[in-house]
């Protein structure tokens, strides 16, 4: 299933428990995650779903994945804006936004458990499938998908 971060609700993704994600560029496998690590999904973490919406607001403020796309996929196309960010007439969550909406898509598998969804996603992020390799915002090292 691969779908548009920001297309809106996603009816055949269930709000529930072991969500493992991966988000593409028509170009790159960015970013691999597990969201819904619990059977039941609180008011603050919202699941699967509220991950999505997160990532599709452009608010980085408490989002690793809004953090690493900005600073590595953002920021690099704004050129020599600093002023501009600094005086606030660029905002880098409407940026990120704008970016991730533009340029970015998900997938995601439903996972039986929580040893299960982590270590398909430790061996993603290690690059164990090829296709996709590594992510391009969250590798690790293979010896680190192993334990070792």
């Amino acid at each position: 299933m691969f779908g548009s971060i920001h297309s809106g609700p996603q009816t055949n993704i269930r709000d529930g428990p072991l969500q493992r994600a991966q988000t593409n560029r028509s170009d790159a496998f960015v970013y691999v995650g597990i969201s819904g690590r619990t059977v039941s999904v609180s008011a603050k973490s919202k699941g699967p779903l509220g991950r999505l919406a997160s990532h599709a607001s452009g608010r980085r403020s408490g989002d690793q994945f809004l953090i690493y796309v900005c600073d590595r996929l953002v920021l690099p196309r704004l050129g020599n804006r600093i002023a501009d960010i600094a005086d606030g007439t660029v905002s880098l969550d409407r940026e990120t936004k704008d970016y991730v909406r533009t340029n970015l898509g998900f997938r995601w598998l439903a996972m039986k458990d929580p040893a299960a969804a982590f270590a398909l996603e430790r061996a993603l992020q290690a690059g164990e499938y090829d296709p996709p390799g590594k992510p391009l915002l969250n590798p690790i090292a293979a010896k680190m998908a192993t334990g070792l």
